[in-house]
């Protein structure tokens, strides 16, 4: 009798099911938490990077970051089933049960937070929770409350680069973090208004309450969005301004950041969905393109 040698992951994994948990982490939201977590260490560090304290802060970011997306999925998976872009999402697809997706998104914010607590400094890991708790305790119900869930949602969006900054330092205290801060927050609410434009039909059968809602003209939307846009000019100068960067950064953020607001004013202009969705196109690449400037201004000079 021949015998097999073929070894197949199935026997020992359902990678299937792997795969599954895997999705309800979000990794893309997730490795952008990562990155911009990354950009507060390095630019916290300034020239002395203590690169092992970099890897417990990376991987312990990742997992309460981890956590955090896929418990926000358990809150909403209801609503997730009610929505096309959401409900083949884990939990309402019946790949992962609810109960389940309790017990793992949990552990890995409890392991995450215990990680940060012990390997790199108590700072970094408050910050990492409060950005939990006000990420699920405040924005996921307010979503279903009032428009308002938009600015409380940024807040946990823009803190990520002040833990990197807190797990480098050990402190809080640095104009260059707030500004970091200040650049996360005035990109996100423009990057949240265009994809809740897009969505707009999906957020209202599902009952969320997004700006479109109640704003049927987009003249709300467009004070916001424009004038997030214009205040993110001096804020990206900022980090030139204190002597952070250099004229590298400066060109490619300020041209990335007059590129951004060019999308906000062609929206200001249709109020449409097209415009919306081009805006939302140049939200995706925005962040990625600022803090590859800044890397790249790091590593030449």
């Amino acid at each position: 009798m021949k015998l097999s040698t073929e070894f197949s992951l199935s026997k020992f994994f359902d990678t299937q099911k792997v795969a599954a948990y895997y999705e309800l982490t979000k990794p893309g939201i997730t490795f952008s938490v990562v990155a911009s977590m990354l950009i507060g260490f390095v630019l916290g560090s300034g020239t002395h990077i203590n690169y092992i304290t970099l890897i417990h802060a990376t991987l312990g970011t990742w997992l309460i970051a981890s956590g955090t997306a896929a418990h926000n999925q358990f809150l909403e998976w209801r609503y997730d089933g009610k929505m096309k872009r959401t409900k083949k999402r884990p939990v309402p697809a019946s790949k992962i049960s609810p109960k389940n997706s309790v017990i793992f998104s949990l552990a890995l914010i409890t392991g995450g937070l215990l990680y940060l607590l012990i390997a790199v400094n108590a700072v970094a890991g408050l910050i990492s929770l409060l950005t939990t708790v006000i990420y699920l305790g405040i924005y996921t119900p307010m979503k279903r409350v009032s428009v308002v869930n938009v600015f409380i949602g940024a807040i946990p969006g823009a803190l990520p680069p002040v833990g990197g900054w807190a797990a480098a330092t050990g402190h809080l205290g640095s104009t260059g973090m707030w500004l970091l801060f200040g650049i996360v927050f005035l990109w996100q609410i423009p990057h949240v208004m265009a994809i809740a434009w897009v969505c707009k039909d999906d957020y209202q059968s599902a009952g969320f309450q997004m700006l479109p809602k109640n704003d049927p003209t987009g003249i709300k939307a467009t004070i916001l969005i424009v004038g997030c846009l214009i205040a993110l000019l001096p804020v990206s100068y900022g980090l030139y301004h204190i002597g952070m960067n250099s004229w590298i950064y400066l060109i490619g953020g300020l041209l990335s950041s007059v590129v951004f607001l060019y999308y906000g004013i062609i929206f200001a202009i249709d109020r449409d969905k097209p415009s919306a969705k081009n805006l939302m196109f140049a939200s995706f690449g925005y962040l990625p393109i600022i803090w590859a400037f800044v890397i790249i201004d790091i590593l030449i000079l």
